[in-house]
This record gives structure tokens, C-alpha cells and sequence, in this order.
């Protein structure tokens, strides 16, 4: 018997809306032009490791218009509760790509797109990339520079996709010199929580645009980008800087981000024990003579500035003298300053050599009670003397990146969210990298790094500090008001006109499913 689509998808949704989770499907379904699966074994996954919530059933499209089907069919149903996520490469932390008893959609099964458009001499506007939006930074990466071109602003790890990252913001050392991710795409193409396929820009539809990017999903799901593209550099002259002071090692942080004419690249990290130097030496190891000096005196705490110069083809003999020039403006620990010469895909790839050598040692697919920070430059100090209270030096196995971005680097209009401290243009990014070993880390120990987790951030976005958690995870409605702050009234009119049966992103646990019958009472 043949059935029309609606019809398929109505026979599913009807499984779906009636048993939770359909625990008796037990093959892939084939719902005329969509493919169904009870499950894949990624899909209840994420890096995170902490949330293991199983969808009902999966969804590997082939198009967009397969999403804008399922959406559209789930946004004009009366009965169905059933939510959806979508999933790029499952990098996030807390399940926030995932859907319980409902629908994840695999993004990586869309089929992988990437143009380069390369302006010419005579062309106005820029060079860009048209990328579906299941592809990896990596991918774009490695194509992008076969034409001498790369993206302007990154994340430290590459194997995330396009559409995960511009849900959030995309962050990185390259922040600072041109604002997160968000800030460099030209156009989207999203497919609405009541199933529209749109494409929106600045100039198209910005309402639309500027919402998605750093939504968090909530208000579409991002089936390709047009993405900022400039000329690559062939290498990059990396450098790092040790300090025993973090007041000297702030200041010398900003001085740094003050010369954005010269530096393509700051972060820096905190030194607790010699586990924490080894977890970012191996693609950079020239510096473990250092090791010697954390041996040799007591402190509860080194920082490390990392600054990186681009080669020039133009002007190669040049970066060497940059580089010189800016050390000696610099107050670091004298002696203490190492450098490296890479070329551009291995420095900005270099997170892929630590995740081989942690796979090598089976320390990658651990749970990573991770936790993300925008913290205001007046919290800083404080911020950091409360990581300290928390946390045992001696012992901590993880690492923590601190450096600076600057506000004005950001757009407004976004849906990201950053500490909402008047003047303040120099904000840090501070990132506590826990893995839980489970052979030294027991589910027990798990629980108390969460709460551990839990208790500074209820510190740090106190009036005291005023931070706002990157990446957040929240259980109540009151949490998230207080995170959005300024922007959520604005959220929530857009979550109403985008996405007003709330499909969209259940992981976040922002809002709660409605069915079209509540909308009709409203």
C-alpha cells in the first residue's frame, strides 16, 4: 500500500506521541522520503559524557527540505509532543544536542558542501565559503586553503560543525582582532521551528539572521552558512610567555590585545601542577625546561601568555622582528619565553595532537564536566582567587585558559549573551578543561566536580563578579531570565514567532514543549 508523506510522517508521530520512548521499533523505518531510525549510537551521546538522554527515533536527511518537512509537519500537528535536536558533531557538554524520547536529526548526513568564491582585483565585497551546515571548521579549513584562503576567526578545537558553532558564538585566540565566529558569516540558510526554509542576512530577513546566530538552537536549525573568508598565512611564529604575577600577566594579556595591527592570536593558561603543563605541551614542547622551575619554588599558581604573528608571504622576514619588538614590552619571568614555528593549518589544528595522544591513552571518551565563563575584567581577580578556593592545585588534572576578548568586537543583536558590565570593553574567557577519568574518578567524584561546577558559577554571576556562563546549562526558567538578562524579553518573542510550539532544542531545558491547543487558548 502506498501512503502519501504526510500520511508516513503522521504514522510516525502517532508512534511517537503514544508510547515514550517506542521501544518496539526495531529497524529503520523508511517514511516515504524520510529515513527514520530507532536510534544511532551517537545520538544519545556527546562529548560531555554526563547526559544520556535516547531519542525515539533518528533522522539522516538528505536535504533541507526533508528538516523543513519533519518541522513543518510537527508545527501544524495538534496531538504530537515530540521535541527535536539537531546534531552536528556532539561536541557540547551538558546534552544540549540531544532530544529524550523525541527526534534527533544527524546533520552530518546532509551532504557536504564548500564553495569557495575568492573576490577578485576588481570585485567589490569579500572573499566568502558556502558550506552546508553538517561540515567540520577542519573541512572548510582544508579546502579553503587549496585557494590561499582560511576563515578569520576559529575555535581551539576544529572537528565541530559550522552550524553547532554559530548556535553558540565560536571562540577562540583570533576573538579579540575579529569578534567570535558569529560576526563573520554574511548569510544563513535556516530551516524555522514551524518548518520555514529561510535565508536571511543582514539585510534579508535580520531579524531572523541575527537571533539564530548564538540561539542555541532555539530558533531554527542551520542548514548552511556563508562564511567570511582573507588570505592565509603559510606559517605562524607561536609564542609563550611564563609569569609568576596574574596581575602583571592580565596587564601584559590586554597589552597584547591592544596591538591588533601586529598579533593575530592571544590566549594564556594557568600553570597549577606539571600535569597541567604537560596538557598543553604536545603540540607545543619546546618549553619543559619550565618544569624544572615549578619544582624548584612554591607557588599556588604560574600563568602562560600565548601570542601568536602571522608569516606574511609579502612580509616573512618581518615576523621575527615583530615578534621581538612586542617581547620587550612584555614583564614576563625572565628566561621563561619559548617559541615555535608552524604552519598555519598545524597551529590552528593544533587541539587534534592532543586529542590522538589522550585517544592513544583511552582518556578521550571520558566524561568532561567543563565549565565556561565570561567574566568582566573589574571580576577577574576575584573570579580567580574563586577557581582557587574550589579546586586542589596540587592535584587538579585539567586545564584552565584565560584570556581576553573585547566587547566591542561583538554584535549587540545577537542572541549571545555577554556580562552586561556597562563601559567595560576588555571581558576574559576563562575555561575550566575537567576530564573525569573513570579509573581515578568515580561517579561519585563525578557529582561533586558538577556541584563543584554549580557553586562557582552561582558565585560568579553574583552582582560581585557579574559573569555569564558560555555554553550554559540551566534547570529553571528563573536561571536562563537571569542569563539572558537585558536580551530575554527579545528571546522570547522571537522563540514565539520562530519556534512557538518550542520543537526546537529541548537539551537546552530553556522551554518546556507546547501543543498547538495551548496557542489557541493564549
Amino acid at each position: 500500500m502506498e501512503f502519501s508523506f504526510c500520511s508516513r510522517i503522521n504514522a510516525l508521530i502517532l508512534l511517537l506521541a503514544l508510547c515514550s520512548p517506542c521501544r518496539f521499533i526495531q529497524s529503520p523505518m523508511d517514511f516515504g522520503p524520510l529515513n527514520f531510525l530507532q536510534s544511532t549510537p551517537s545520538a544519545s551521546i556527546d562529548f560531555g559524557r554526563i547526559f544520556f538522554n535516547s531519542p525515539s527515533a533518528v533522522l539522516r536527511p538528505q536535504s533541507p527540505k526533508e528538516i523543513s518537512q519533519l518541522l513543518s509537519f510537527l508545527s501544524s500537528s495538534s496531538f504530537s509532543k515530540v521535541t527535536v535536536a539537531a546534531r552536528g558533531a556532539g561536541h557540547s557538554i551538558h546534552g544540549q544536542a540531544q532530544a529524550h524520547d523525541g527526534i534527533v536529526i544527524e546533520m552530518d548526513s546532509l551532504p557536504p558542501s564548500i564553495k569557495i568564491h575568492r573576490k577578485r582585483d576588481d570585485e567589490p565585497g569579500f572573499s566568502y565559503a558556502d558550506v552546508s551546515g553538517g561540515v567540520l571548521w577542519v573541512e572548510l579549513l582544508e579546502e579553503s586553503l587549496k585557494e590561499g584562503l582560511a576563515p578569520r576567526s576559529w575555535t581551539d578545537y576544529l572537528y565541530m560543525s559550522i552550524g553547532g558553532t554559530l548556535s553558540n558564538a565560536g571562540i577562540s585566540g583570533q576573538t579579540f582582532k575579529y569578534g567570535p565566529q558569529i560576526n563573520n558569516v554574511f548569510q544563513l540558510d535556516v530551516v524555522t521551528g514551524r518548518g520555514e526554509l529561510v535565508t536571511c542576512s543582514s539585510l534579508q530577513r535580520p531579524d531572523l539572521f541575527y537571533s539564530v546566530l548564538g540561539g542555541l538552537g532555539q530558533l531554527g536549525v542551520i542548514t548552511s552558512a556563508r562564511i567570511l573568508l582573507q588570505d592565509a598565512p603559510h606559517k605562524v611564529k607561536w609564542v609563550r610567555a611564563f609569569y609568576d604575577d596574574f596581575e602583571i600577566f592580565t596587564k601584559d594579556q590586554e597589552l597584547l590585545v591592544s596591538m591588533d595591527s601586529k598579533v593575530d592570536y592571544v590566549e594564556g593558561f594557568m600553570v597549577l601542577n606539571e600535569q597541567s603543563l604537560h596538557a598543553s605541551s604536545v603540540a607545543f614542547p619546546s618549553y619543559m625546561g619550565f618544569i624544572e622551575q615549578l619544582h624548584a619554588h612554591s607557588s599556588d599558581a604560574y600563568y602562560c601568555i600565548e601570542f601568536a604573528v602571522h608569516y606574511e608571504l609579502e612580509k616573512e622576514s618581518n615576523a621575527e622582528q615583530v615578534v621581538e619588538e612586542i617581547a620587550k614590552q612584555l614583564s614576563f619571568m625572565p628566561s621563561f619565553i619559548y617559541s615555535e614555528e608552524v604552519s598555519y593549518f598545524d597551529f590552528l589544528n593544533r587541539v587534534r595532537m592532543e586529542e590522538l595522544n589522550l585517544r592513544s591513552k583511552g582518556l578521550w571518551d571520558v566524561p568532561h564536566p567543563w565549565l565556561n565563563m565570561f567574566v568582566p575584567k573589574s571580576g577577574i581577580d576575584q573570579y580567580r582567587d574563586l577557581l582557587l578556593e574550589n579546586i586542589s592545585p596540587s592535584t587538579f588534572d585539567g586545564h584552565i585558559l584565560i584570556y581576553p576578548i573585547l566587547r566591542d568586537k561583538w554584535y549587540s543583536n545577537t542572541s549571545a549573551v555577554l556580562p552586561e558590565s556597562g563601559e567595560e570593553n576588555v571581558i576574559y574567557v576563562v575555561s575550566m578543561l575537567l576530564s573525569a577519568n573513570p579509573t581515578t574518578c568515580s561517579t561519585e567524584c563525578l557529582t561533586r566536580l558538577l556541584h563543584q561546577n554549580r557553586r562557582i558559577v552561582e558565585t560568579a554571576t553574583g552582582p560581585e563578579i557579574g559573569a555569564k556562563q558560555y555554553l550554559p546549562h540551566h534547570s529553571q526558567e528563573r536561571q536562563w531570565r537571569e542569563h539572558f538578562g537585558g536580551k530575554w524579553e527579545g528571546f522570547l518573542a522571537r522563540k514565539s514567532e520562530f519556534d512557538p510550539l518550542h520543537i526546537l532544542a529541548p537539551g537546552q531545558g530553556i522551554f518546556q514543549r507546547k501543543y498547538s491547543a495551548h496557542l489557541q487558548a493564549q
